[in-house]
C-alpha cells in the first residue's frame, strides 16, 4: 500500500471527529495486516475506485459508536438504534469524503460508495490481495481504529457495470 494514502485518512479523522464530536485523538502505533479483518462491534465500510482503489474500514467497539453518536447529536444515548446507526455510518462518510479530497489534491482522484454498516463481533472480512495499513486511534470517545486496505489504481470513474470495486469477501 502507498503510504501516500495514510495521511489524509489520518488528518480527515482528527479533523471530523474533532468538529462533529469534540473528540480530540492521538495516533498509536501503525501496523500492516494481511490476514483477514475480523470485526469489531460495529464497522462501517466505504469503497474507493479510481487513482486510489480498494476499501476503508471504521472500527469500534459498542460504547465508541454510541458515545460518538451521542456526542453528534448532542443529547445522551442509550442505544443504538437507527438514528445512531445512521449518524456513525455518516460520521465514515465524511471522514472518508474529507479524505478523498485530500487524495485528490495530491493527484489521486476516488470516487467512494456510500457507507454500509455492519454490526457484530466476529465476521471476517478478507480483502484478498490488499494488506491492510491498521491505524488505531486513541481519544476522549474510546478507540477507533481505521483499517486502509488501498492500492493505487487506474485513473477511471465509478461504473458498477465496468469497474467492480475491490473485492472483498465476508463470511
Amino acid at each position: 500500500m502507498n503510504v501516500k494514502f495514510l495521511n489524509p485518512f489520518v488528518e480527515a479523522a482528527f479533523e471530523v471527529l474533532q468538529s462533529e464530536a469534540g473528540c480530540t485523538m492521538t495516533r498509536a502505533e501503525l501496523r500492516l495486516e494481511k490476514e483477514p479483518y475480523v470485526s469489531d462491534d460495529v464497522t462501517v465500510i466505504i469503497s474507493l475506485i479510481g487513482r486510489v482503489e480498494g476499501n476503508v474500514f471504521y472500527s469500534m467497539s459498542a460504547d465508541t459508536a454510541l458515545r460518538l453518536a451521542s456526542r453528534m447529536l448532542g443529547e445522551n444515548l442509550d442505544e443504538f438504534d437507527m438514528l445512531a446507526q445512521s449518524g456513525i455510518a455518516e460520521l465514515g462518510n465524511v471522514i472518508t469524503g474529507k479524505a478523498s479530497v485530500k487524495l485528490s489534491q495530491a493527484g489521486f482522484a476516488a470516487t467512494i460508495s456510500p457507507p454500509t454498516l455492519m454490526q457484530g463481533q466476529g465476521a471476517t472480512i478478507s480483502t484478498l490481495d490488499y494488506p491492510r495499513l491498521v491505524v488505531p486511534l486513541k481519544g476522549d470517545c474510546g478507540p477507533l481504529v481505521i483499517h486502509l486496505a488501498l492500492r493505487e489504481g487506474a485513473d477511471r470513474t465509478f461504473n458498477p457495470a465496468h469497474n467492480p470495486v475491490a473485492p472483498t469477501h465476508i463470511q
